[in-house]
C-alpha cells in the first residue's frame, strides 16, 4: 500500500518547506572506544562525564574513561544522574557542570542521562531561573541565548533517541507532571551509538525502551503534515516539531519495519545480538525522525502518567522509589490514541500496522485504527507490558488529574492529526485503562 500522495498537499497559510536537522552519528559495535578521538576533534581538553551509579560499574564506562585518558583528555565524573530526572536533579547536575570547569560533556546512559547533560550544559552556560527555558505555558519558553559546549552522547539503551534531538524531558515536582526544554542548541554535537552496551539490559528494560522507539516512529509518521502547520513569519522560528515530512517518513518506515522483525526477539533473548543491534539502529532512526517531525498524544499523555505514579515498581529498574519508565508510560496510551487518530490518515495507520507484523488481508481504511491498536496490544502482551493504565496503578478516579497534568502539553497534543480537547483527552485516558 503506497503512502497517501496528498498528505503533504499545500494548505492555505501552511508552511511550504521543512527543515532537516541531525546530529553527527557514529554507529557500530565497539565505537565507544572512539570517545577520546572525538573529544579531541571537538577541542575538549577537560570533559565532564555524566552517568549514574549503576552504569559506572559497567565495563563500557571503563572503556570510555580509558579512551578519553589515552587521548590526553582530563576527566571529571558525575554519577548522580537520576533515572527519570526531575527539576531538582537537573539543578544538582548543573552545579556540578559549573564547578567542573569542563570544556565539554559526555553523557553515558539512557535518555535520562543524555537529557540531564543537555540541561546542565544549558544552565551552567546561561544561568537563569529554572523555568526560564522550560516549555510554555508551564515555563517562559525563552530561547537559548547561544551555543553550548560540545556534547558527546553515548546511549546505553535502545530507546529514547535523545542523542539525536534537542529535547530534554524531566519531572516538574511541583506539578507532578513531565515537561521539557526544546531547542536546536541542545542537540548533541556527536553521538556514539554502540549496540554492545545493550547486551546486559534486562528484558523489561529492552521492552519499555523499545516501545518508546515504536511510538516515536508511529507518532512521527501519523503527526499532522508540516504543510498544515502555520508558516512561521521568520524561517529561523520554524519549530523542530514541524509535523510529518518526507525526511522524517524515511526513518519512521525503516524503524517500524525493523521493529516488526526484531523487537520481540530482542526482548526474549539477551544473546540475540543481531536483534538487539537492529533495535538499537531502529532507535537511532526513529530519534532522527521525531527530532524533525515531533511526536504527539501518546507522549503528551505519558507526562502525567509518569508524574503521578504512586507505588508502581517495574522489574529490571532500581527499586528505591516508585517509577513508570518512560517508554511504558507512553505505550499504555498508544492503542487508545491510534484508534482515535486513524480517521485522519488511515492509510498511514494501515501501513504502520503491516510493518509491525499485522495481517492486512481484507482490512480497509475503516479498520485502520483497530488493526493498528490490536497489533500494538499484541506486542505489549508478548513482551510483558502492563495492561494499560490500570496495569500501572490508575483507575477511573484518576482520569481528572491525568487530564490536568497532560492538557498543558500543547506542543505535543497539537501535533496530532486530529484536534484533542480537554474532554477528548479524558476519553483517551478512559479508553486506555485496560485493553485485555
Amino acid at each position: 500500500m503506497a503512502c497517501c500522495h496528498h498528505y503533504f498537499e499545500p494548505t492555505e497559510g501552511g508552511d511550504n518547506a521543512f527543515s532537516v536537522d541531525a546530529s553527527s552519528i557514529t554507529f557500530g559495535r565497539g565505537c565507544l572506544a572512539e570517545a577520546g578521538t572525538v573529544a579531541r576533534a571537538l577541542g575538549i581538553g577537560r570533559i565532564a562525564v555524566m552517568t549514574d551509579k549503576a552504569l559506572r560499574g559497567q565495563p563500557f564506562f571503563e572503556k570510555v574513561e580509558k579512551a578519553l585518558t589515552a587521548a590526553g583528555v582530563d576527566v571529571a565524573v558525575y554519577d548522580e544522574v537520576k533515572v527519570e530526572p526531575t527539576d531538582e536533579s537537573f539543578q544538582a547536575a548543573t552545579r556540578f557542570a559549573a564547578e567542573s570547569k569542563a570544556d565539554g560533556f559526555l553523557s553515558l546512559g539512557g535518555g535520562s542521562v543524555i537529557d540531564t547533560v543537555k540541561a546542565a550544559s544549558l544552565y551552567a552556560t546561561y544561568p537563569a531561573d529554572f523555568l526560564t527555558y522550560v516549555n510554555a505555558p508551564i515555563g517562559e519558553g525563552r530561547a537559548v541565548p547561544g551555543p553550548l559546549k560540545p556534547h558527546i552522547a553515548c546511549p546505553t539503551t535502545s530507546g529514547t533517541g535523545s542523542e539525536c534531538t534537542g529535547i530534554a524531558v524531566f519531572d516538574l515536582l511541583a506539578m507532578k507532571a513531565k515537561t521539557g526544554i526544546v531547542s536546536r542548541a541542545l542537540r548533541p554535537d556527536r553521538a556514539l551509538v554502540d549496540p554492545d552496551v545493550t547486551a546486559s539490559l534486562p528484558a523489561n528494560v529492552v521492552a519499555a525502551s523499545g516501545f518508546d522507539v515504536l511510538s516515536h516512529a508511529l507518532e512521527s509518521y501519523t503527526a499532522q503534515a508540516y504543510t498544515k502547520r502555520k508558516a512561521p513569519g521568520d524561517a529561523n522560528l520554524r519549530p523542530m516539531s514541524q509535523g510529518a515530512n518526507p525526511w522524517s517518513d524515511l526513518g519512521c518506515r525503516e524503524a517500524l519495519r525493523l521493529l516488526g522483525i526484531y523487537f520481540a526477539r530482542a526482548v526474549a533473548d539477551a544473546d540475540d545480538a543481531e536483534a538487539r543491534e537492529q533495535v538499537m539502529w531502529a532507535a537511532t532512526l526513529a530519534g532522527i525522525a521525531f527530532g524533525n517531525a515531533g511526536v504527539h498524544a501518546p507522549h503528551g499523555m505519558a507526562y502525567s502518567v509518569a508524574g503521578l505514579v504512586r507505588d508502581f515498581q517495574p522489574d529490571g529498574y532500581p527499586d528505591a522509589e516508585p517509577l513508570i519508565p518512560h517508554g511504558m508510560s507512553v505505550i499504555v496510551n498508544a492503542p487508545s490514541v491510534f484508534r482515535f487518530t486513524a480517521p485522519a490518515c488511515p492509510d498511514r495507520h494501515l501501513e504502520a500496522s503491516g510493518w509491525l507484523g499485522a495481517d492486512l488481508r481484507g482490512a480497509g481504511e475503516g479498520d485502520a485504527g483497530e488493526v493498528l491498536s490490536s497489533q500494538i496490544v499484541a506486542l505489549m502482551r508478548q513482551t510483558g507490558m502492563p495492561n494499560g493504565l490500570s496495569g500501572v496503578g490508575y483507575e477511573e478516579t484518576d482520569l481528572a488529574p491525568l487530564t490536568e497534568g497532560a492538557y498543558p502539553q500543547r506542543r505535543l497534543l497539537d501535533n496530532a492529526p486530529r484536534e484533542i480537547s480537554r474532554d477528548r483527552l479524558t476519553d483517551l485516558y478512559r479508553d486506555a485503562l485496560a485493553y485485555w
